[in-house]
């Protein structure tokens, strides 16, 4: 099989998984619990509890005309996967409500809180980590994410705003501090599965003694460095400037040897939310010695 009809078959599988992840929480912990919810769900539960209409029902019917202006902004294949994500909420919805589950919280409502924002928030990063969107508000927030650089979670908490102060209409303001919870929770799951789990940091050094630096990393860390050419700003001296990622425990490591060779050095440390390569997301090569390097 193609390796990009495999990728793809893998990320329409992660969108379904993700999609009744997100269903499961809706209907087991906001609906049972009365917690209302943002974007174009919120909207379906609003017209669920003044009317009467099933979510799974106002949620396709709601996203058909955003699923077209998203189409002219995401491309083909986000489309495809739009497409996928709606239907498949949809769905998941239809049929979870009909599946005889009763969840218990002993009618606490800040687990009920916690639970649904951690499986909506967990079932939504999955579903844009492949790529997909379960339209609605998660086109909006792609499209700012895309052309501005603001995470998804944290435009989608400002777009669930309205939605949420449309749900007084059928919840008290008990239940709707508790739904804030709710897209609180939402919003930073979505941002941690998005960027994965293991954070780095990325660590930038300048010293007259750079090479020593360096070479110094390379040996005890094992880690690859940059060199990045600079100038001062007052000496308008070219100098060699490090840049190292590496994770948060070898952190205090690379200050220990940077003060060892030049207490005067400056670094710069940055969060670094998502690593890709060698030693980070596949394994590092068999460790080479570095004869001229001497260990601490």
């Amino acid at each position: 099989m193609n390796k990009k009809w495999l990728q793809f078959g893998i990320n329409l599988f992660l969108i379904l998984f993700g999609t009744n992840m997100y269903a499961f929480g809706l209907v087991a912990f906001n609906m049972a619990n009365r917690l209302a919810e943002g974007g174009v769900t919120g909207i379906s539960l609003i017209f669920l509890n003044l009317f009467g209409i099933n979510p799974a029902y106002t949620t396709f019917l709601i996203n058909i005309p955003l699923i077209l202006f998203g189409s002219r902004i995401l491309g083909k294949k986000a489309f495809v996967y739009t497409i996928w994500g709606t239907v498949t909420l949809s769905a998941a919805l239809w049929v979870w409500q009909r599946v005889p589950l009763n969840i218990s919280v002993e009618h606490d409502l800040l687990i009920a809180a916690l639970l649904a924002g951690f499986f909506g928030g967990l079932g939504s990063g999955i579903v844009y980590r492949a790529g997909g969107t379960t339209g609605g508000a998660d086109i909006i927030a792609r499209i700012l994410e895309k052309k501005s650089g603001v995470s998804m979670g944290r435009s989608l908490l400002a777009l669930d705003v309205v939605v949420l102060v449309a749900s007084l209409t059928y919840i008290d303001l008990q239940h709707m501090m508790y739904t804030l919870i709710v897209s609180f929770v939402f919003s930073n799951i979505v941002d941690f599965v998005q960027d994965g789990s293991y954070k780095a940091k990325g660590v930038l050094i300048v010293s007259r003694f750079s090479e020593e630096i360096g070479n110094h990393l390379m040996s005890s860390l094992e880690r690859g460095i940059s060199y990045l050419n600079g100038q001062g700003g007052y000496s308008q001296a070219e100098q060699k400037i490090i840049y190292i990622v590496v994770s948060p425990k070898e952190l205090q490591e690379v200050r220990r040897i940077v003060e060892d060779i030049d207490e005067t050095a400056f670094l710069s440390v940055i969060n670094v939310h998502d690593v890709i390569g060698e030693g980070f997301t596949f394994k590092k090569p068999p460790r080479k010695h570095v004869p001229w390097v001497k260990k601490f």
